[in-house]
């Protein structure tokens, strides 16, 4: 049990140390200077768009509270699934193990609304699929349009595997659209029933889920400058492959892990303009969310205990 407690930290913070040596060896030549220089340039212009973006990607995240209440057909006020949501999400980014850390949040302030554990956990759930199938959806497209976007990353990789694999995952993707729609019976695992959802439900889970993934791209797209710059479709590919790692890793604030494999992916870029735009990813997407997100929960249990 022990063991259990402390495994994924000690993953997430092998994979930090492994991600850090490997951005040391990629940067050992850059300057902070030259860094700096790199944040300085970019527009006031672009740092607006960067803000807009990331409301954009915090609103969608509310989304999925709300469509998996919706599921469980539980009606919570939008201002409380809001504040919940972005509570949950500004902590889990940053603290890693992001399905631990959400659950234990999730439960603390749904269960004060009247849910109980299993209904928490579908909900956990349900809003982990909506962010899966929002990257297997988007990576579908994306494939299926840069088909040359996996030779970044795996050099003998052909056109043809990366379009093929493009449609497999749009092919997926539409699968559970025809599940839907059949209305197929729902799966009893003990005492927790997982229903499938309606189609009204899913059709916003593929609006939702991808809106707040191109959300977050687009802070680092509009911190990148023009010159190199390969354009959105391949910075939200290389952003999909960096995201899922930093989660897979669970590196708290995928620390590294999204560093190097921008590097990698945006190789034609100047590494100083690349770690700059994520700076002011980290700094938008994740620390100002985390500090606002530890003052609503100093708040939340302050009120609970007056309430006592």
């Amino acid at each position: 049990m022990h063991l259990k407690k402390y495994f994924w930290p000690a993953v997430g913070l092998g994979a930090v140390i492994f991600s850090v040596w490997l951005l040391y060896h990629e940067l050992r030549g850059l300057s902070l200077d030259e860094l700096w220089d790199s944040i300085a340039a970019i527009p006031t212009l672009n740092w607006l768009l960067c803000v807009m973006a990331t409301l954009v990607a915090y609103g969608a995240l509310a989304g999925y509270d709300h469509l998996a209440l919706l599921h469980l057909r539980k009606k919570i006020g939008w201002l409380y699934i809001s504040v919940t949501s972005f509570t949950t999400y500004a902590l889990s980014h940053n603290i890693g193990a992001s399905a631990l850390s959400g659950s234990l949040v999730r439960y603390r302030a749904y269960s004060a609304k009247g849910l109980t554990g299993a209904e928490v956990g579908v909900l956990v759930a349900f809003c982990s699929f909506t962010f899966a199938l929002a990257v297997v959806f988007l990576a579908g497209i994306v494939l299926l349009l840069k088909p040359e976007l996996g030779e970044r990353f795996v050099d003998v990789l052909p056109l043809e595997a990366s379009a093929a694999t493009g449609a497999l995952l749009l092919g997926a993707v539409l699968l559970y659209v025809i599940g839907s729609a059949m209305k197929l019976r729902p799966l009893s695992i003990g005492k927790i029933e997982i229903a499938y959802p309606r189609l009204p439900i899913v059709a916003r889970q593929l609006l939702i889920g991808p809106l707040e993934i191109i959300g977050a791209t687009a802070i680092i797209y509009f911190a990148l400058p023009a010159a190199g710059n390969p354009g959105f479709l391949a910075v939200l590919g290389i952003f999909l492959v960096s995201f899922s790692l930093a989660l897979l890793s669970h590196a708290p604030g995928g620390l590294g892990v999204l560093e190097i494999a921008f590097i990698t992916g945006l190789s034609e870029m100047d590494p100083a303009d690349v770690l700059a735009a994520l700076l002011v990813f980290r700094l938008l997407y994740l620390v100002v969310p985390f500090i606002a997100a530890l003052l609503v929960v100093l708040g939340f249990e302050r009120s609970q205990l007056a309430r006592r």
